[in-house]
């Protein structure tokens, strides 16, 4: 077995703590993320789906719908389904959040997402993901494995 470094257990905890978007611990139990909060399943929400699409090369990656329009206030719950031959990830953040920790992504490419706002999903898999839109502005989602967001996987979501 490596030898551990304290770099190596510094890098550990990060990415233990990471939540896609640099959450801010405000207090006890409760983040603040920078494109809203988590939503509540005792509360209705729209659905939204979201196709995780490739056609099998590096080159052609996309999201369908790219863009998602929301009103502030509101919870959506976003039916995620990787109809892809990869894995795919929807993580939702700012478009700096995001290259930030794509960044990140390419230094360590087996990191997995099931947060709050980022869920990665093998080939043929589906999944959810529940958020209530508190901000109004434009935030992204994207597949930040590496390669796939040079491809075109990415969208955006408009805040209004």
């Amino acid at each position: 077995m490596g030898k551990v470094t304290l770099a190596t257990i510094g890098v550990a905890l990060h990415f233990a703590t990471w939540s896609g978007q640099a959450p801010i611990q405000a207090h006890e139990d409760h983040v603040i993320f920078s494109a809203g909060e988590p939503g509540n399943a005792k509360k209705p929400a729209r659905t939204i789906r979201v196709a995780m699409i490739d056609d099998g090369s590096e080159t052609d990656m996309k999201f369908e719908p790219a863009v998602i329009t929301v009103r502030k206030g509101e919870q959506i719950r976003f039916v995620l389904e990787n109809a892809g031959t990869e894995s795919h990830e929807f993580m939702l953040a700012t478009v700096a959040e995001n290259r930030k920790h794509a960044e990140l992504m390419k230094k360590f490419p087996d990191m997995q997402h099931d947060d709050p706002n980022g869920k990665r999903l093998a080939m043929y898999e589906r999944g959810e993901l529940l958020w209530r839109f508190t901000k109004a502005g434009e935030f992204e989602f994207a597949c930040l494995i590496a390669g796939h967001y040079e491809a075109g996987m990415h969208g955006k979501i408009v805040v209004k």
